[in-house]
């Protein structure tokens, strides 16, 4: 589950799913002992980077550019567009920073990936307090600083694994050729990658729908829509972890042709992600008056809020399942089924009985929440199945 919030953010995601098929790729190879291999993808990957750097960029300025036609006032477009458009600016470091964390992850170094999302967290603080205030003797510059803040701290990030990776590949006498083109491997990259992307669009557009049938409701039910799912995105985050390494070890059992460390690796991965789901889902549903007291003191807004909350509970274990089996087959290479199913369970049966709870039974925001558990019921069950059944025996690599 996923929710809209910035829409060059929303491109990047998008467009840079591509790239998650490096985790097969890469952990299949690191598995199988042919670290030359995953060099070349992580090479290959940096040239897709390029390229897809300017179709986002571009993208992102195409919308700057229609975002009046959306009725926005003028005081949010002078703050939206000058932010967007710096941010645009950072595209190459982010996902120059999504192939090296791919490639280092792949082959189990992690340590320095954390470090370098925990430390750019401070380097951003430091440059916004800078850059949005003018201090240290620099301009203010408002929102735009605060786009440039978030620049420089991806380009920390990139740096910082670029780093690493070098002294790693150094190490492994890993530095020799591999620079040219290899289409062979582009193509399997985008044979993965492609149906990564699209399901990554097809969640971020269901859930920005479904936000903007809200929105036409009114705003009590819209803020207590925004609340919640702030709420059931902060816990997916972990599941979303999880679901990243079940991509790794169960690519890396692929590749050593362990059958037994594939089974191994995806269940032990839907096991911790459904464990704190299942953490998470308790909180939600009994302490959700607790929560919704920390965002809002309006009583109508709250109400709402906290049924929708124990819905969220309703649908976490079944939000972790997905998202984890997704990882796990993502290690198998197995990115399609999981597209077709988001496609199925969101858009075929998810938004239109969204829409007929919302407003044919007049049940607004809890209907739209009503059938986000439902669909994400069928989406578990459909991954899960398939992920025991696909788990049976080792792909073809």
């Amino acid at each position: 589950m996923s929710s809209c919030h910035c829409g060059s953010h929303n491109i990047v995601l998008l467009l840079g799913g591509i790239l998650l098929a490096l985790d097969t790729i890469i952990s299949q190879a690191f598995g199988a002992g042919l670290l030359e291999e995953c060099r070349g993808a992580m090479v290959q990957g940096v040239y897709i980077a390029l390229a897809l750097t300017p179709v986002i960029t571009a993208a992102t300025f195409a919308i700057i550019g229609i975002l009046p036609r959306f009725g926005l006032t003028p005081s949010v477009m002078d703050q939206l567009v000058p932010f967007m458009g710096t941010l645009a600016w950072g595209t190459l470091p982010l996902l120059l920073y999504f192939v090296l964390r791919r490639y280092l992850q792949g082959m189990n170094v992690v340590g320095p990936i954390s470090f370098s999302l925990i430390s750019a967290n401070a380097v951003n603080a430091f440059f916004n307090w800078v850059l949005i205030y003018g201090n240290l003797g620099a301009p203010a510059m408002g929102i735009k600083g605060s786009a440039w803040a978030t620049n420089i701290a991806r380009f920390y990030m990139f740096v910082v694994l670029a780093v690493i990776g070098w002294w790693h590949d150094r190490k492994q006498e890993l530095l020799r050729g591999q620079l040219e083109i290899n289409f062979r491997l582009v193509s399997r990259i985008f044979r993965i990658g492609v149906p990564v992307a699209v399901q990554i669009g097809l969640e971020i557009a269901v859930f920005a729908g479904a936000a903007g049938l809200i929105a036409t409701i009114n705003a009590t039910q819209l803020a207590a829509h925004e609340i919640a799912m702030l709420c059931a995105a902060t816990t997916f985050m972990v599941p979303l972890g999880v679901s990243a390494a079940a991509a790794v070890r169960v690519g890396q059992a692929v590749g050593r042709r362990d059958l037994t460390g594939v089974r191994y690796a995806g269940w032990s991965a839907l096991l911790l992600g459904t464990g704190f789901m299942s953490l998470s889902a308790m909180a939600f549903m009994t302490a959700g008056k607790w929560i919704v007291a920390a965002f809002t003191s309006d009583t109508q807004v709250a109400d709402i809020t906290v049924k929708l909350l124990f819905l969220a509970g309703v649908f976490q274990l079944a939000d972790g399942t997905q998202i984890v089996s997704s990882g796990a087959l993502r290690g198998l290479g197995e990115t399609k089924i999981p597209m077709y199913t988001t496609m199925g369970g969101y858009w075929l049966v998810g938004l239109p009985l969204g829409y007929l709870l919302c407003f044919n039974q007049g049940l607004g925001a809890v209907g739209m929440w009503i059938s986000f558990v439902l669909s994400l019921v069928l989406v578990a069950i459909t991954l899960l199945t398939v992920w025991r059944r696909k788990s049976q025996s080792l792909p073809l690599i």
